[in-house]
């Protein structure tokens, strides 16, 4: 039995934490040696998070967005600087879960999740559990844990 180890669309979730810049260096160095697979970075903003604001605005939402934004633009130069040709970045709105471990990969047809072992989110860890935990058992397509250190 014969087991092809060769990706070509790499998912690489990120929120801002050490463990998802430790996933997005790791993801770098696999994107080259998969003869120049494609990394596609996503970073998930969890509308959940807003329904609970008495204050809802949706000012607040494009600020979250643009802040995503700048870091996601910083990661994709990063990838592209260390000479990933094909990198790409996306913000989704929703269920980090759902579209990590469900609807990104159908829609760009990825066949590695490469995520941190956890992220910022302590909070839903704690009362929902770990989004990689649930990515990880859910997810129909390869997935690797990075950790730090």
């Amino acid at each position: 039995m014969t087991t092809d180890l060769n990706y070509n669309n790499i998912l690489i979730p990120v929120d801002g934490s050490k463990e998802a810049e430790a996933a997005l260096a790791k993801a770098i160095q696999v994107a080259k040696r998969n003869n120049q697979a494609t990394l596609h970075i996503l970073h998930v903003i969890d509308t959940r998070a807003f329904q609970n604001v008495a204050d809802f605005k949706t000012t607040m939402v494009e600020q979250v967005a643009e802040t995503a934004k700048k870091t996601l633009d910083a990661y994709l130069q990063q990838a592209k600087d260390a000479g990933v040709e094909n990198a790409e970045y996306t913000i989704e709105y929703g269920s980090p879960k759902d579209i990590i471990a469900h609807q990104a990969p159908a829609k760009l047809d990825i066949d590695l999740i490469m995520i941190g072992a956890t992220g910022l989110n302590a909070i839903e860890r704690l009362l929902i559990g770990s989004v990689t935990e649930y990515v990880t058992r859910t997810a129909k397509v390869d997935t690797l844990i990075v950790r730090v250190g």
